[in-house]
């Protein structure tokens, strides 16, 4: 299989555990918003996103703290997430972890925010 298969099929098979999650989710509001999460090879961001209004509430990208997408660095990201979602008066979220399997880096980044006050 060529290197384009791959990564198609990789990205097909993401989509689709991202809408069962999705699905199985209830939506984000302005009292406990969905935090969604994004990685790449590089780099690790999230969202908070108030599904109701449409509107994003918080966010934080790995980039922008001069992080790769680690899970030694998820858990320095997670932890400057919390204080931004404490700062917006924001304690419980729903967690969405966008079609990304739970193990490694996006684990690392849901049980950070727990750490940190933040009930998922």
């Amino acid at each position: 299989m060529s290197r384009a298969k791959d990564l198609a099929k990789k990205n097909s098979l993401r989509a689709i555990r991202k809408r069962r999650v999705r699905g199985n989710i209830s939506k984000g509001t302005a009292q406990t918003p969905r935090v969604t999460v994004f990685k790449s090879n590089r780099y690790l961001s999230a969202q908070a996103i108030d599904d109701v209004a449409g509107v994003t509430l918080a966010a934080v990208n790995s980039k922008a703290l001069d992080l790769t997408s680690n899970k030694e660095n998820a858990v320095k990201v997670a932890a400057a997430f919390a204080e931004t979602l404490k700062s917006n008066n924001i304690e419980t979220v729903v967690f969405d972890r966008n079609g990304y399997l739970y193990h490694g880096v996006v684990a690392a980044f849901a049980d950070a925010l727990r750490d940190n006050g933040i009930k998922l």
